[in-house]
This record gives structure tokens, sequence and C-alpha cells, in this order.
């Protein structure tokens, strides 16, 4: 990409669902975007526009930088991975920001797994995996750990396509086992060496 997208171009981009990067625009614009490189047109009907990886880089550089509104910016959703001083929102429109997030991943598996399943997890959970599964357990239902409250804990590894799960206590870690393998996880559950407590180790199930 040589030259920076337009006025237009850039709107379009920054107006894309942040999980699903679906594109809402004209034809000209969406077509443009193609051209550059920045999106791509979904193979099956309803033949959707998304942006691909280079679009989702302009996005975040677009979000970056300050520009005149009138409202304030709502930034990137973001599911609650747990292990914060601050307490976790959970009021009404986190709610319901949480339950948009979850079924536009739903979509975007619809949309990007080779058969259309939406079992089982999708290239984006397998590249943000700590997001996949913590949005994952907050769609369900799960508290996350914020603000002195008990509650789940989601944790890179060094261990490829897995994450470390972790629960106050061994009722609230089966529970989130359940609800990480009914989401298209799979689940084993673990003991450190050191401290003894159980944690789950979950991966993005394949088939």
């Amino acid at each position: 990409m040589t030259r920076p997208p337009t006025a237009a171009q850039r709107r379009v981009i920054d107006a894309a669902d942040p999980v699903t990067g679906r594109l809402r625009g004209s034809e000209a614009q969406l077509d443009a975007l193609v051209k550059r490189g920045l999106a791509f047109r979904h193979p099956r009907p309803p033949h959707d526009h998304f942006l691909t990886p280079a679009g989702h880089r302009v996005r975040e550089t677009v979000e970056k930088e300050p520009e005149p509104a009138t409202e304030p910016a709502t930034g990137v959703f973001a599911a609650h991975i747990g292990g914060t001083q601050e307490a976790a929102d959970t009021g009404p429109a986190r709610v319901r920001e949480v339950h948009s997030a979850w079924q536009g991943l739903l979509e975007l598996r619809r949309m990007t797994n080779p058969d259309g399943a939406t079992d089982r997890p999708c290239g984006w959970e397998r590249a943000h995996l700590v997001q996949a599964a913590a949005l994952a357990l907050e769609a369900a239902g799960h508290a996350p750990e914020a603000g002195g409250s008990p509650g789940y804990r989601v944790r890179a590894t060094p261990q490829p396509e897995a994450v470390a799960v972790h629960a106050p206590d061994g009722e609230a870690l089966r529970t989130c086992a359940i609800t990480l393998e009914g989401a298209g996880w799979q689940v084993g559950e673990y003991t450190q060496p050191r401290t003894r407590a159980r944690y789950l180790l979950a991966s993005p199930r394949r088939v």
C-alpha cells in the first residue's frame, strides 16, 4: 500500500465491526478497499466484505489518531480477562456489548470456517487466544476476577494454541470447563507443581 486510504475509506474502515471486521459502505468504496488489499469479499452468500489483516492494522492506527468527534471514542471491544485491580463493568450496557460481540464471533466462525461451522473456533480466535477464551466465558455469564472480587483469569501459556484458565475454587473451574467445551475448546484440568493449585489448559478444537 503506497498511499493512505482516503477520508471516506477511513470512515468505512473505522466503522467496521470490532470483532468480525465486517464492512458497510457503497459498492464503490468496498471495491476500492478490496483493490488496495484492505478488504476482501467473502465467496459465500451474502458476499459481505471484511477487513484483511492490513485493513485491521489501518483501523487500529485510525483509532489512535485524535479526531474532532462530538462524542467520546468508545474504543475496540475487549473481553474481561480477569486479574485487574479495578472492578469489572457488569452493567446492562456491558451485557449487551458482550452479547453483541459473541454473536459477531459466531458469525465470523460461520463466514470463515471452511465448512461454515459455528461450533468450533475460527482463525481469529486462534490468533487471539486469551481474548477468545475470555469472551466465551464472559458471554456465558462467568464473572472475572476484578477489584478484589473472585472470578476467572485467562492467561497466555508457552504452549502453542493454549491458554490457562484459573478460578477461585474447583466448582468454578468445572463450570468454566463446561462453558469452554460448549464453545468449541478442548479442555484439560491440571495442577501447578509448586502451588498445587488447579487450573485449566484450553485449546481451540479443530474438528
